[in-house]
């Protein structure tokens, strides 16, 4: 029955991905988690840290987990939101830069590779699908609430 079930597909090529990018981010000292908040901060102006968690889809506590590791590493470091007194603004330090366009390059690698070996058709199904799926979910469409 596995082999025909849309979740089981989704999660164990999913996990395959994580494994694949983990692989990579040791030699980086980093890892997956770590990669998709660099590319989740704003270079530029900082990001803050309230909508980090609902822009990766991540919980606080989780959130809060990475962002020590990364601030104990020298990735990142915390300022007053000037825009907020109460608020926190993410940066990146320039250590953190510097990984940000490493887990980038990593990234844009995965991507150029399957591009290469799956055509443009079949990744706009792939795309139509995921979206399709995302929106079920979202509005409850799969298991509703009476």
């Amino acid at each position: 029955m596995k082999e025909f079930t849309i979740d089981y597909a989704l999660r164990t090529t999913w996990q395959t991905v994580t494994k694949m990018y983990n692989e990579e981010a040791k030699n980086f000292d980093t890892s997956m988690a770590i990669g998709f908040t660099l590319l989740s901060i704003d270079a530029k102006t900082g990001t803050p840290s309230t909508s980090l968690g609902p822009k990766m889809g991540m919980e606080a506590t989780s959130l809060s987990r990475i962002l020590k590791s990364m601030e104990e590493k020298g990735f990142i470091e915390r300022k007053p939101n000037p825009c907020d007194g109460r608020g926190v603004l993410i940066h990146l330090t320039p250590l953190g830069l510097e990984k940000r366009k490493i887990s980038k390059d990593v990234v844009l690698r995965f991507n150029e590779v399957v591009r290469k070996e799956v055509s443009v058709e079949k990744l706009n199904a792939f795309f139509e699908v995921t979206e399709a799926i995302n929106r079920l979910i979202a509005e409850k469409k799969i298991y509703k609430k009476d």
